[in-house]
């Protein structure tokens, strides 16, 4: 798909896209392993594994990777409000971990919900889960809208 027929698309429609396959998942997407897997209304999913290659030196993994889950997934869900033409970029985000993320985590679950969307600011809060349904980090962020 060209970018100008993805320019006019709405947000849902976009994200619908890429999560089907017909729009090819951000090349940071193939860089960290993860897809968006669940779009609706005000709400994304994106799936991962941990891996070695995102640790720190004590096995641990690095901190960057959930939260560019969780950018990724909270953001997403503001985007899948907006209509075609209209952009936005998370201006603050803010992430608490619960649990240590490890290599053994394997598979998780980041899922972004969308809180409030105005004219100029959207919110959103997210969390991770892992295949035990424990929370291993939860963020908000506030997305500003380009009209």
């Amino acid at each position: 798909m060209s970018p100008d027929e993805i320019s006019k698309m709405s947000g849902l429609d976009v994200l619908t896209a890429i999560s089907d396959g017909r729009i090819d998942h951000p090349s940071m997407a193939h860089t960290l392993d993860f897809r968006l897997t669940e779009v609706g209304e005000g709400l994304a999913v994106i799936e991962g594994s941990t891996g070695p290659d995102f640790c720190n030196p004590n096995g641990t993994i690095h901190g960057a990777w959930p939260a560019a889950l969780l950018d990724s997934c909270m953001g997403s869900a503001v985007h899948s409000m907006l209509p075609a033409g209209v952009g936005f970029t998370i201006i603050e985000v803010k992430i608490d971990f619960v649990r240590s993320i490890t290599v053994k985590t394997g598979h998780v679950r980041a899922e972004g919900k969308v809180v409030r969307v105005g004219k100029q600011i959207g919110q959103s809060d997210g969390v991770i889960y892992d295949d035990k349904g424990q929370v291993l980090a939860k963020g908000s962020a506030t997305c500003l809208i380009f009209r």
